[in-house]
């Protein structure tokens, strides 16, 4: 299979990435932060300036990027999915001693680096948005195959997050990703977002409630709240980011979507500027491998 690939798939697809990576480092800023706070401290928080908890430096990405990089690593290292390899990824990624890392993700982790298991038991404390902000690189590898999109996204998922929240979170964020990525819009999202909710009304909305947590709930009603009230890619995630809280992966999220509906020159420049150079050549070349891995090949820009 080789389909020819249009501009604006690759285009879509490396906005996704580059936009989760904006989103991640704008976040990072407000990440635990109340909206009041945010207010008095910075009005509305628009520039990538780092600073925060983790006392960053500017442009610096944190976990949802990192571990995102180090799932596209393993993809593209074997030629497609193995589990294992995944997670010996995310084994190498913790040992390099990030500077953030998810309680829930350290755990899972560390899980397989005792006894090898590729999955832990169902668990209550497993709703959190882990498994969702990282799995990008699997929607690109699969982007031909959704049946292929499905499982290997509950494998990813159960890595580290085995629950059912986290997995219908997971794998509703990667359907709509796929629409956006495939020429859909907003509009188009709609049915992924509609099957969501009827499995699980708890996700609903609209009205929006008003918390940003990493619960995969409350990440979700923030950045679908969003998404579909924004009419731009700088508007969604100056917006999201705003709401606080969990604001580097909810700004993740919001970014990779934003970046897949509106395309990658619709980042603005100031911010790409901010980022590592390395991370942003990573992601270039990772989008081009991944989609490869699809059956595309690039034939523009």
């Amino acid at each position: 299979m080789n389909t020819p690939l249009a501009p604006s798939l690759h285009s879509r697809a490396f906005g996704a990435y580059l936009g989760l990576a904006v989103g991640d480092a704008l976040g990072a800023t407000v990440e635990f932060m109340l909206p009041q706070e945010i207010r008095l401290q910075y009005g509305t928080h628009r520039e990538i300036v780092g600073g925060g908890w983790l006392k960053l430096k500017a442009g610096r990405v944190t976990d949802d990027t990192e571990m995102s990089l180090a799932l596209g690593r393993a993809l593209l290292a074997g030629g497609g999915w193995d589990a294992r390899a995944a997670a010996d990824s995310f084994v190498d990624w913790l040992k390099s001693r990030p500077i953030d890392v998810g309680n829930t993700c350290r755990r899972g982790i560390r899980r397989y680096m005792l006894d090898g298991s590729l999955s832990g038991p169902p668990c209550e404390g497993d709703a959190g948005n882990g498994a969702a902000m990282r799995n990008l690189p699997l929607v690109l590898a699969t982007l031909h195959d959704g049946d292929a999109f499905r499982q290997q996204t509950l494998e990813q998922a159960h890595l580290t997050h085995h629950h059912p929240l986290s997995d219908a979170g997971t794998l509703a964020l990667g359907e709509m990703t796929r629409v956006l990525l495939l020429g859909g819009d907003a509009a188009g999202c709609r049915p992924a977002v509609d099957a969501l909710l009827a499995a699980q009304p708890k996700f609903r909305f609209d009205p929006y409630p008003g918390r940003a947590s990493g619960y995969i709930i409350d990440t979700l009603q923030t950045v679908l709240h969003q998404f579909f009230n924004t009419r731009s890619f700088e508007a969604l995630l100056v917006d999201t980011v705003n709401c606080g809280e969990d604001a580097d992966t909810t700004g993740a999220i919001a970014g990779m979507l934003g970046g897949a509906l509106y395309g990658a020159d619709a980042i603005p420049r100031r911010w790409i500027a901010r980022l590592d150079a390395h991370i942003v050549a990573e992601i270039r070349l990772q989008v081009d491998g991944l989609l490869r891995l699809a059956g595309f090949s690039r034939l523009a820009g």
